[in-house]
């Protein structure tokens, strides 16, 4: 039907609000944070939980093999490196508000791949941006992997994650400095970013065990020189049962307008052929004899552009756009 789909509602947005934690393998966490970060538009997970969704039919074994997945929701497209081995999944993931599809975010495997590495584009008034979300162990196998392979990126936006180093250049309370820590920042600047310093610094990790002390190590980094994009904030009260505080940023773009809601009527309903029926009377009036000149004939179709959206409001109720949503 020409008409099933049409007009939609939308709104204006100026900035992409971006929510950084790492969940230490809690899909609770991660469940409430999609349920409730509805003012939120980008959400970066470290070290989310990957379990066993259900067995799939495998040639190889005859009870079948694990689907492994993670936690989903209906207002909001997962990114994740795939993998079906619970033992090499992806320790970095992120969720993006379905509302955004407009700017075409993309996961770019094809940049980096590997399990601790997030690497996400998007276009913003026909430029393509990116965004890293990191987690690097104990070992900082991710580190390692970003020192060693040479990829030359423009437009980077913003790089953030769990980093495991302790250093005296972010936090005030250690009074140490690590080499690891002139790895990162060389990294950092090979993507024109800088060490983004909190609105409210304070530590990011929480220890549970008395003679270990807080520290930081969740970090931010920021296109180097843009004076909108220069701080974040660190939302203690946001953490729930992790360890680890939230990092949160709002990133400025070019305003884009973002289609929230559509009318439409669906296929094979009463509405539909009520919506037909008005067409077909339409059409049936049009008065041709009267056509005797330019102006006559705008004034018809005129007419009848305003009888078709007539007949298309009356027949068709707002749906809310989601994930499964045709374009």
């Amino acid at each position: 039907m020409l008409y099933r789909e049409w007009r939609t509602s939308n709104m204006m947005i100026q900035n992409l609000r971006v929510f950084s934690q790492n969940v230490q393998k809690n899909s609770l966490i991660v469940n409430i944070l999609l349920e409730t970060l509805t003012q939120f538009n980008i959400i970066f997970i470290q070290e989310p939980l990957w379990s066993e969704i259900h067995k799939i039919p495998s040639t190889l074994s005859s009870e079948g093999e694990d689907l492994v997945g993670t936690a989903h929701h209906p207002n909001w497209l997962l990114f994740a490196r795939n993998t079906n081995d619970r033992l090499n999944s992806s320790r970095v993931i992120a969720f993006i508000n379905i509302h955004l599809s407009s700017l075409r975010f993309s996961l770019c495997s094809d940049i980096f791949n590997h399990r601790d590495v997030l690497l996400i584009s998007f276009f913003n008034n026909s430029v393509c941006y990116y965004m890293l979300n990191i987690y690097s162990d104990l070992s900082h196998t991710a580190l390692k992997y970003l020192k060693d392979i040479e990829v030359n990126i423009d437009n980077v936006l913003i790089m953030t994650g769990d980093f495991n180093i302790r250093d005296s250049l972010w936090d005030s309370s250690f009074p140490h400095h690590s080499s690891i820590s002139d790895d990162l920042m060389i990294i950092a600047d090979s993507f024109n970013l800088t060490l983004s310093t909190p609105t409210d610094p304070s530590p990011t990790r929480f220890s549970d065990t008395a003679d270990e002390a807080n520290s930081v190590i969740d970090l931010m980094f920021l296109q180097y020189g843009s004076s909108e994009l220069n701080q974040h904030s660190i939302c203690l009260d946001c953490r729930l049962s992790s360890d680890h505080a939230p990092l949160i940023i709002n990133i400025p773009i070019t305003n884009e307008v973002i289609n929230t809601s559509k009318l439409s009527i669906a296929p094979n309903s009463e509405q539909e052929k009520a919506f037909v029926k008005d067409l077909i009377t339409v059409f049936k009036n049009i008065e041709t004899n009267n056509i005797i000149n330019k102006d006559n004939l705008e004034d018809i179709v005129n007419h009848v552009g305003t009888s078709i959206n007539r007949a298309w409001t009356k027949n068709t109720k707002w749906l809310r756009i989601s994930r499964h949503s045709k374009q």
